[in-house]
């Protein structure tokens, strides 16, 4: 998983863009987490709970993204993957998900979360 992080510096705005299949990995960090130093701890501190076996499993609900954790593996998707759907696609067809939904290891994800936290502490 590779990944990259930027500034806009007429703007300020932080942005995370993450290597294909973990596309929404960069929309939740730029937009659910952002430059909120606290919220990335707090993150952070969950996963370490959780590869303490403090914890079983963690759930992170935020205005368009959701992040999952568990003792294996995070996963991030969009509210609207949440949905039943209410019809039936033909045997062939099926839904586009990939930039909805990505699933990484928990070390991974704190690996990234630590990098993010550095790169948005330097932009201060």
């Amino acid at each position: 998983m590779e990944y990259e992080f930027r500034r806009n510096s007429l703007t300020g705005t932080y942005l995370a863009s993450f290597s294909m299949d973990h596309e929404v990995l960069g929309q939740w960090f730029s937009e659910e987490l952002g430059p909120e130093l606290a919220k990335i701890q707090q993150v952070l501190d969950i996963i370490k709970e959780i590869q303490a076996g403090k914890r079983d499993s963690w759930r992170l609900i935020g205005g368009d993204l959701t992040l999952d954790l568990d003792e294996e593996q995070a996963r991030i998707y969009a509210n609207a993957l949440g949905f039943e759907q209410e019809y039936e696609l033909e045997e062939s067809m099926s839904l586009y998900d990939s930039e909805s939904e990505a699933y990484c290891g928990l070390e991974d994800l704190e690996e990234a979360l630590l990098s993010w936290y550095e790169f948005v502490q330097k932009g201060r």
